[in-house]
């Protein structure tokens, strides 16, 4: 299965659910729960083993990004929020800050220009 199937939004849309997933669940893989998220995309698949995550590479490159850099994503956050910690916000509001941070700061811009991501963020948090 190609990564064409999945718009970006949609590729943010999963990360989101397997970031999620990993905050709720210690004991789930990133692996696992990216195969979760997608799983929930296509009822062409009818288990993990039909999944193939290696096809969905900025999936895979956002999940391990805001996790390899949750410390340094979370402080450049930080400064914005009046009265608040980041680890204070509803969990799914601030992964969508974190997803957007990631590609802003440490993502490639020129694929995905920063103006991009946030409004991206935007949307998805619209939904």
């Amino acid at each position: 299965m190609s990564n064409s199937r999945l718009t970006r939004r949609e590729i943010r849309e999963k990360a989101l659910q397997a970031l999620f997933q990993l905050k709720t669940n210690e004991e789930l893989t990133p692996e696992e729960a990216i195969k979760q998220a997608l799983l929930s995309y296509s009822e062409e698949w009818n288990s993990e083993e039909d999944v193939e995550i290696q096809d969905y590479p900025y999936l895979i490159t956002l999940v391990h990004g805001v996790l390899d850099n949750q410390a340094a994503i979370d402080e450049a956050i930080q400064p914005y929020l009046k009265n608040w910690t980041v680890g204070r916000l509803a969990k799914a509001d601030a992964l969508i800050m974190q997803i957007a941070a990631y590609e802003m700061l440490l993502g490639d811009t020129e694929q995905v220009p920063q103006r991009v991501a946030l409004n991206e963020a935007i949307e998805i948090s619209k939904l």
